[in-house]
This record gives C-alpha cells, structure tokens and sequence, in this order.
C-alpha cells in the first residue's frame, strides 16, 4: 500500500489530482476530506475519541488538503464543532457545511427546507464554526414540501447578507439543479458516486460542462466494493495498492471537477487515502475499472 511521508505531504496532493476553484474563485487540492464518520456511533452523540478527531484533522492539513466537507446533522452540530476546534482559523482551508437535514434521532433524518429553519441553521453553523461568512454552504437535501424557490431564495438572500460565499446542492437531479441555478449561481452539486454506483453520472457531466464542482459523498463504496476475493482487490494487489487508493485514483481521473471527500477516524486511512491523489492509472487499467460497475 502506498503510503506517504512529511517530506512528500505538502506537494503530493497537487500533483496529480491537481486543484479545483469552486464558485471560480476558491482553489482547493482536489482531493478533500469528510467529516461525517467523526461523531459518534451512526453519526450520532458526541465523538467517540475527541482528540483522536482532532489528531486526524491536523494531521490533514499537514499532508496538504485544503477542502474539508461538513455538515450541521453530523453529530448534531459535532463535526462543525470538531473542525473549528481542530482548524480554526483556516488558513488556507475552504470549509464547506450543509443545512436543510436535520437528525431527529439515532438512525433518523429528516427534511427541513422552510425558510425561517434555513436561516437559523445557517446561523448556527456560523456560530459552531466561528465564521462571519460560510465558504460554501450546501443544501444537504431539498424538502418537498417547500417550494425549492423559498429553500435557493432564502439561501441566496443569505448569501446577499455577505453571510454565505458560495451556495451547493446536494443529492439532485439534472432538473432540480437547473430550477435552482435558474434562482441564483450554484457552486458544487454533491451526489452519491463511486466505482460501483455511478446513477449520477449525467449529473457529472452537466457539471464537468458548466465548471461545477461534483463532490461524490461515499466515495469508496464501503462494502460493494470490499471483498477481498472481488475484481478490485485483485486489481489493487496487482498494482501494490491499497483497494480504497484505486478507487480513489479512479474518482480523480473521471473529471477535472471531481473533489472526492474520503473520510476516516484512522490516521493510517488517512495517509493512505491522500496518497491517491499521487497516484496515476493507465488506460489499460482505467478500462478494467470503468466496467466493475
């Protein structure tokens, strides 16, 4: 398994997966990282190792991401928490949070589009993060029984409040982003996608088209994707890889506008998965991994 060291840390992560400007303006190394597994059991409670939390954060920052990928429902509230304690201020750091689904419970979501809750969670996400603008802030699920002008409309007044930079979408369709875009600009549209799920994939090409930057949440397909008796293990021993670094690998080398966001509580993972961005596949072995979906 490719892993990587403080002397390679600082460059590595642009040298093959290059960078991408979200909304134009903000460059970050394509390969992020997300917070959703730093909270505790089921993305819910406080986090089950605080300083372990923090310990993979930091340690982040020193192998060069500089795109980290939160939300207010990861916790509630712990992983913003997390990565104020661990980051702030951010220098050079682009923090990207999502509203809109809420967590009720252990193993419960639920949809909360309604202007006047849109607002009082962008509020306190910018409180938890200790930010007088958000970077970009992402509609983590459209609620249907809000008209998505009254869910985009509230955002953008936010947005024209000097409150938000950028505004995402998450989880949509072709159609919805382009109802929302028709409201106000979109920066990011982030969807599922992966090697073994890929329904988003007309989705990725609208965005690589208009310059949106696709961020693929569950990028490496935890369970599809990890037998080790299955086509990508054997794939990754030949190439002396670990089988989460190929699928990763594979995530970069899909799109320009691609920004993967591998999360781990593992300082191992971690190093493992920055070290993808390292990592270049040839076509040969692109066309063995474009037909395991």
């Amino acid at each position: 398994m490719t892993t990587i060291d403080d002397d390679q840390a600082a460059a590595l992560p642009a040298a093959a997966s290059g960078t991408f400007r979200i909304g134009g303006d903000l460059a970050v190394h394509r390969l992020g990282y997300g917070t959703m597994q730093l909270p505790g059991p089921g993305v819910w409670g406080p986090s089950r190792d605080r300083d372990g939390a923090l310990r993979v954060l930091r340690r982040a920052v020193d192998l060069g991401v500089t795109f980290f990928d939160t939300a207010d429902s990861y916790g509630p509230g712990v992983a913003e928490e997390l990565v104020h304690d661990a980051l702030h201020p951010y220098d050079g750091i682009v923090v990207a949070t999502k509203v809109g689904f809420t967590r009720p419970g252990p193993g419960r979501w639920a949809n909360d589009g309604r202007p006047s809750y849109l607002r009082s969670a962008v509020e306190a996400s910018l409180r938890r993060l200790q930010v007088e603008r958000i970077d970009l802030l992402q509609l983590h699920r459209i609620d249907p029984r809000v008209a998505l002008a009254d869910q985009i409309g509230t955002l953008a007044d936010l947005r024209q409040e000097g409150k938000i930079r950028h505004l995402g979408l998450s989880e949509v369709s072709v159609q919805e982003l382009d109802a929302a875009a028709a409201i106000t600009p979109i920066a990011t549209v982030q969807n599922l996608y992966n090697l073994a799920e890929r329904s988003s994939q007309q989705l990725l090409h609208v965005a690589e088209q208009r310059g949106i930057g696709f961020i693929p949440w569950f990028p490496l397909a935890t369970g599809q994707l990890s037998d080790p008796r299955g086509p990508l293990a054997r794939l990754a021993v030949s190439l002396g890889l670990a089988p989460s670094q190929v699928a990763l690998a594979w995530l970069l080398n899909s799109s320009p506008v691609v920004l993967p966001i591998p999360g781990t509580s593992s300082l191992t993972h971690l190093e493992e998965n920055v070290a993808a961005a390292g990592i270049e596949l040839d076509p040969a072995v692109l066309a063995q991994l474009n037909r395991l979906a």
